[in-house]
This record gives C-alpha cells, sequence and structure tokens, in this order.
C-alpha cells in the first residue's frame, strides 16, 4: 500500500500541464497547404477598405527567405489602379479561440509599391478580433498593429497605430478605443507583441514597451488572429493604367495562451521550436463553444 502511494505521488508530481501555444513559421510549400493547417483567407466584400474591392487567396504565396536559404516567408499582396473594382485587399484569419496570453510576430512592414506610383493610404497589419454582431455591440473585442507608410485618416505623417477596441459603429463611423502612435519610417523587419493579462494589454515594438490600454478596452471576447493588408478609400490616389501593388512578409507568429512572456522570451521560444524542426504547433483548445471565425471583418 505505501508503495502504491508513494508511486502515485511520484507520477502526480512528475505531470506537468503541457504549455498551451500556438506557432506557425510559415514554412509551407503554397498557400493550399497553408489552408490545410487552419489559416482562412477572406473573401467576402466588405468592410475595411475600398468599397468594391475584392478579397481572395490569390493576395498569399509562400517564399525563400532571401535572407535565410533554410526559412520561408508568408507574403501578403494588396493592389489599386484607384478604382473599386480594380482593387484588391487580403485578409488571412486563424481559429476564433485566443483571449489572454501573449501574442507575437515577426512582419516586414514596406513603405514603397513594388509596383506602379507611390501614395496610396494603404494599411499594413496584425491584429486579434471578434465579429462586430450590431453597432457598439459590448462584446466586440480587437486588439491590433497598424502600420501607415503613406499615412491616413486625416493626417499624412507615416505612423504605426497599436490600439484596444472597446467597441466600435461603421456607419456613420464611432470608435471607442485606446490608440498609441508611433510616428516615422518601419519599413523593414519588427517583431510586434501584446501581453494580454489582468486587465491589461501591454504593446512592444521590437522588445520596447510603448504602451498600456486597459479598462473597458480590455478584450472579453474570444478572438481570432489576423493579418490583413488594404486600403484606406479616402485618399487614394486617382485611376492608373498600372495597379499600384504593396506587400507585406510574415516570418512567424505566436501565441501563449494565459502566459505573460516577455520579448526575450518569446524569441527564445521561438528560436526553440525552430531548432527543433516544429514547423506548426496548435494546442491552444478551441472557446468553449466553439465558435467560427468568418475571416470578414
Amino acid at each position: 500500500m505505501k508503495r502504491l502511494i508513494w508511486l502515485c505521488a511520484l507520477l502526480g508530481a512528475g505531470v506537468q500541464a503541457q504549455p498551451e501555444r500556438f506557432f506557425d513559421d510559415f514554412s509551407y510549400a503554397d498557400p493550399a497547404a497553408l489552408i490545410a493547417k487552419g489559416w482562412t483567407p477572406r473573401n467576402k466584400a466588405g468592410h475595411p477598405g475600398v468599397a468594391g474591392a475584392s478579397w481572395s487567396a490569390k493576395q498569399f504565396s509562400l517564399l525563400d527567405d532571401p535572407s535565410n536559404a533554410v526559412n520561408r516567408l508568408l507574403r501578403i499582396t494588396a493592389s489599386t489602379d484607384g478604382t473599386g473594382v480594380g482593387t484588391s485587399q487580403a485578409q488571412l484569419c486563424h481559429a476564433r479561440k485566443y483571449l489572454a496570453g501573449t501574442y507575437a510576430a515577426r512582419i516586414r512592414f514596406t513603405d514603397k509599391p513594388v509596383a506602379g506610383v507611390d501614395g496610396d493610404p494603404v494599411i499594413q497589419t496584425f491584429y486579434a478580433v471578434t465579429p462586430l454582431k450590431h453597432d457598439f455591440d459590448p462584446d466586440f473585442s480587437e486588439m491590433d498593429w497598424e502600420y501607415l507608410p503613406n499615412g491616413g485618416w486625416g493626417s499624412e505623417q507615416t505612423r504605426l497605430y497599436g490600439i484596444a477596441w472597446q467597441t466600435v459603429q461603421l456607419e456613420p463611423w464611432q470608435a471607442h478605443n485606446q490608440q498609441h502612435e508611433e510616428f516615422g519610417s518601419l519599413d523593414g523587419w519588427h517583431q510586434l507583441m501584446m501581453q494580454v493579462s489582468e486587465g491589461r494589454v501591454k504593446l512592444f515594438l521590437d522588445g520596447r514597451h510603448i504602451a498600456t490600454h486597459g479598462g473597458r478596452t480590455y478584450p472579453v471576447a474570444p478572438m481570432s488572429i489576423n493579418f490583413n493588408l488594404w486600403f484606406s478609400p479616402a485618399g487614394l490616389l486617382p485611376k492608373t493604367e498600372q495597379a499600384r501593388r504593396y506587400e507585406q512578409d510574415v516570418d512567424w507568429v505566436f501565441h501563449a495562451r494565459n502566459e505573460v512572456l516577455s520579448p526575450a522570451q518569446v524569441d527564445a521560444e521561438v528560436a526553440r521550436l525552430r531548432a527543433a524542426g516544429v514547423a506548426q504547433i496548435d494546442n491552444v483548445p478551441p472557446a468553449k463553444p466553439a465558435l467560427t471565425s468568418l475571416c470578414d471583418f
């Protein structure tokens, strides 16, 4: 009997809960493999961006990293000729099941188009969001990073927004949120991170704590993880024969459920997973009840 009690105690002490993590390093061969692993490209028209714009899986590709022969990248593209029908925007979503914890991604922002003239108010993003069921939905939750290399929304300044939302009405626009702005060019690679815990959303840019949001803007409902590349309709350049095409690259994305990790800890965990050959891990449990991510906002 004593031996049985000792053995049970030993086994109990040795059993540790596995950390609930989501990680993807986008090492897929093609977009079909990306979709098979739980990512959903948007194909539904609507907010945000240019009225009449299209959304599709064609806006995504996987490519070899030009600076690292053993690495792959996700490339997101969006283009416009200045008209709604001539505009293609991009959004990619992962399951709606993320709430408290640490979110991070390594992203390449770009200041200039790879084709056509420069100047459109393009928005390059990484964010988590719930669907907006109706105007001023009290369960709406959103935390996002939005980079505007050509300005927009009433200002020509190049800037990065870090925003936490309480709720919003789309028409006419009325938003309730907290925001922080970092001014100046961020062309190139950056680590964006959010710590979501105990009523506060802490934002980190390249390891530097730049803002804390909370109170009514703290998320209250499970969110999907998203990347989005779109154009603000206000300030779009006139129609041109050659479309203006912009790119945004993603190296990896990471989430630690109910854990507050530092930027250095996130870097170490990503390095550990990659060294172990882990291309994707997803043991974050679904929301209860399970929620559908429609990938349309």
